[in-house]
C-alpha cells in the first residue's frame, strides 16, 4: 500500500488583500478541501506589490491590513478543517519572490523593512530565519523590467508555476538545477475553483506550522506536486 501524501498548497492569493485576486478567503478553504489538499499557504502580494491598500497607506497600517484576509482563513481553516499558514509575496518591479515564516509582529517591529532596496530586504528576511522563494523567476510581463536573478540570495525557487509557460517553467527547473536551490511548485491561484492546473507540495507527514515547513524544504523532505482537476479532486500521480 502507498504512503499516504499530505498535500499543500504554496501560493495563492485571495481577493480582500490582492487586487489581482478574485477568489475569497472562504472560496479558497472549500475549493482546496475539496480537492483533498491538507492545507494552504496564504500569500498575497505584500505591502510592495499589488495590495489593495496601496502603498501610500502608514506602515502600521498596512501591515495589519496585509494579514486581514490570513487571519480570517485562520479562523475559517478550523472551521472547514484545513491547515493555513501565512506566507507573502513581495516585489520589486515586477521580481517577485515568495517568503515564508515572519509573523505579523516581526513586521511590526521591523518598519525599516520598507525602505530597504530589494537585496537588503532579502538578506533581512532571510536573517530573520525566513524561507525566500524566486516566485517564476523567468516571468516577462508589463511590470518586469527585466530578468533578474538573485541565486545567492535565496533559498529556492518555484519551478513549476500553474500560470506559467512550459518554456518558463523549464528554465526555472534548470536554474534551481545549476545552483542547487530547492525546488517549489505553486498553483499561484486567484480564482479558486476557476484554476484547472494544480501546484503544490507533498510531505510524508503532516506540516505542523512556517517553522516546520521551513525545516523540511531544506531537508530535502519535499516533493513537488504537479496535478490538474479533475472533477472535484487532485489527481495524485
Amino acid at each position: 500500500m502507498a504512503m499516504k501524501k499530505y498535500l499543500y498548497e504554496t501560493h495563492l492569493h485571495t481577493t480582500g488583500v490582492s487586487r489581482c485576486a478574485s477568489a475569497t478567503v472562504r472560496e479558497h478553504l472549500e475549493h482546496y478541501k475539496s480537492l483533498g489538499y491538507a492545507g494552504v499557504f496564504i500569500t498575497n502580494h505584500f505591502i510592495d506589490g499589488n495590495i489593495r491598500c496601496g502603498w501610500s497607506v502608514p506602515y502600521e497600517e498596512a501591515i495589519e491590513f496585509y494579514f486581514t484576509d490570513y487571519e480570517e482563513a485562520v479562523r475559517l481553516g478550523r472551521e472547514i478543517g484545513i491547515s493555513v499558514f501565512s506566507g507573502m509575496e513581495i516585489a520589486d518591479s515586477g521580481t517577485e519572490f515568495l517568503i515564508y515564516g515572519l509573523d505579523k509582529k516581526w513586521f511590526l517591529d521591523h518598519p525599516e523593512y520598507a525602505e530597504l532596496e530589494i537585496a537588503e530586504k532579502l538578506t533581512l528576511l532571510a536573517d530573520a530565519g525566513a524561507l525566500i522563494v524566486h516566485a517564476h523567476p523567468f516571468y516577462e510581463n508589463p511590470r518586469t523590467k527585466q530578468i533578474r536573478l538573485f541565486p545567492h540570495l535565496v533559498h529556492g525557487v518555484e519551478a513549476y508555476n500553474s500560470h506559467r509557460t512550459d518554456f518558463d517553467n523549464q528554465m526555472a527547473m534548470q536554474y534551481a538545477d545549476n545552483y542547487g536551490l530547492i525546488k517549489f511548485s505553486g498553483t499561484d491561484n486567484h480564482g479558486a475553483a476557476r484554476e484547472t492546473l494544480l501546484g503544490g507540495v507533498m510531505s510524508d507527514t503532516p506540516i505542523k506550522d512556517e517553522r516546520d515547513f521551513i525545516e523540511k524544504a531544506k531537508a530535502g523532505e519535499l516533493e513537488m506536486y504537479i496535478g490538474t482537476v479533475a472533477g472535484r479532486r487532485a489527481e495524485l500521480e
